[in-house]
């Protein structure tokens, strides 16, 4: 038995389908066990429960990076762990286990700051910054990790742990995602940034878009960081009129500078095509989340993702263009700037300009990216087909959805930082109990 604050279910008990339900619908946890935590002293007693009868553990907040399934095991699910305390003072945040960006932004625009978040505002802080976490001012500011002061995390053995920098552990899980444990909270420094310039512009899908974008991206400064999507757009009432059932190509902007700045930056990109809608102007942080617009609803999709050193907008177009062999939304992000600097965390190939991103609906007709259903296994052959034939440098974690194989995890990092998290993996976990995501594996002895 299991006692903690919070609840426990089993399969049939009323509220285990609720607490499993993710954000991802395709490949839902089904565990023998949910822990639905109150606070560490649940995650602990649900680790230890665990690890004492030798079963897997599987993380659950949001539900976005949803890896690998829990078919059986402990699942603990932290989304009643979502308190948010700023100190304005320090310019930093603590943040539980289970808050979602969302939270953290209007706590810190109260104060004029903001966290290093993406372009989903309910998305879970932990985990997305436990990947790296690219956020919407990346190349200023660079990775959300970057950004961490420090961890409380369960480890394997049912200790909770307070790591910071200088602790082997707390550099594992600067982007070594939830490999060594359950992390319980964190404190991340904020932004100064009350204010940005912002939003998108949009156009019919052409290879002709997407290098104009390309090569946009050589000129302008680290303050602005952008990215394309490529979207096929049912008709349908919910979608605006001069994008209904069109295949569209989005220009998502975030600028720290001023309005005026930013209009003379953005400028040279309406002459990439006929732009059938706007969407650009100063705003405050909080209202961030409209420049992507991405989908605030649960659905089942596959992703996959990869980091390039050069952007071949015609290999690219033929991916996801409106002749794709699988109806799929790409993402193409700008990278560089800080992104490209030397830090205390372990993601790799900081020498990529660009990471792109697919994305393909698989079961819901109203999904950008599908049309109906589609075989899982096949969309996910096209996808690593396609990926392989850009020629990417490596793997970025956060935008693999769905199950990676070893490799692709090992390609997310260099090498011998690659080797050196094994090391530690065997260390913190050696029976591999939190194997249920992109899993490292244990160094063998």
């Amino acid at each position: 038995m299991i006692r903690v604050e919070g609840s426990v279910y089993r399969p049939g008990d009323p509220g285990y389908d609720a607490e499993r339900d993710g954000f991802q619908l395709h490949g839902q946890h089904r565990p023998d066990v949910i822990v639905a935590a109150a606070g560490a002293a649940d995650v602990r007693a649900a680790v230890e429960y665990a690890v004492e009868r030798g079963l897997p553990v599987a993380v659950q907040a949001s539900g976005h990076g949803l890896a690998e399934t829990a078919e059986g095991g402990v699942l603990i699910s932290t989304r009643a762990m979502d308190g948010v305390r700023v100190d304005p003072a320090a310019g930093t945040a603590w943040v539980e286990a289970g808050a979602r960006w969302e939270k953290v932004i209007a706590e810190a625009g109260r104060h004029g700051l903001a966290p290093p978040s993406g372009s989903s505002p309910n998305v879970g802080a932990v985990g997305y910054t436990l990947g790296g976490g690219m956020g919407l001012l990346a190349r200023q500011y660079g990775y959300a990790a970057d950004h961490v002061r420090a961890f409380e995390v369960v480890t394997a053995d049912g200790r909770a742990r307070q790591v910071t920098p200088g602790d082997e552990l707390f550099r594992a899980l600067l982007g070594g995602g939830g490999n060594f444990g359950v992390v319980t909270g964190m404190e991340i420094g904020l932004l100064p940034v009350a204010r940005l310039y912002g939003g998108g512009l949009y156009f019919d899908s052409t290879a002709e878009v997407l290098e104009a974008w390309r090569a946009w991206t050589e000129t302008v400064p680290d303050e602005l960081t952008s990215a394309i999507a490529m979207v096929p757009l049912p008709d349908a009432p919910v979608i605006p009129e001069p994008l209904r059932g069109r295949h569209v190509t989005h220009v998502r902007v975030a600028y720290t500078g001023d309005a005026e700045s930013g209009e003379r930056l953005v400028a040279p990109l309406r002459s990439a095509g006929e732009v059938l809608m706007e969407r650009l102007g100063d705003m405050p942080y909080t209202e961030s989340h409209t420049i992507s617009d991405d989908p605030p609803h649960p659905h089942a999709y596959a992703g996959a993702g990869t980091l390039l050193t050069e952007l071949d907008s015609a290999a690219a177009f033929a991916v996801a263009g409106p002749s794709a062999e699988v109806p799929t939304v790409l993402q193409v992000r700008h990278l560089g700037g800080a992104l490209a600097k030397p830090s205390p965390a372990v993601i790799g190939h900081r020498e990529a300009r660009y990471v792109l991103h697919v994305v393909a609906g698989l079961d819901d007709p109203d999904t950008p990216g599908g049309p109906g259903a589609q075989d899982v296994e096949a969309v996910r052959a096209y996808q690593r087909r396609q990926m392989d034939a850009l020629g990417g440098v490596g793997t970025f974690l956060n935008f693999h959805c769905g199950p990676a194989t070893e490799s692709e995890v090992a390609a997310a990092y260099d090498p011998d930082v690659y080797q050196d998290l094994r090391r530690l993996k065997a260390t913190y976990d050696p029976a591999n109990t939190f194997r249920l995501n992109h899993n490292i594996p244990p160094a063998s002895a």
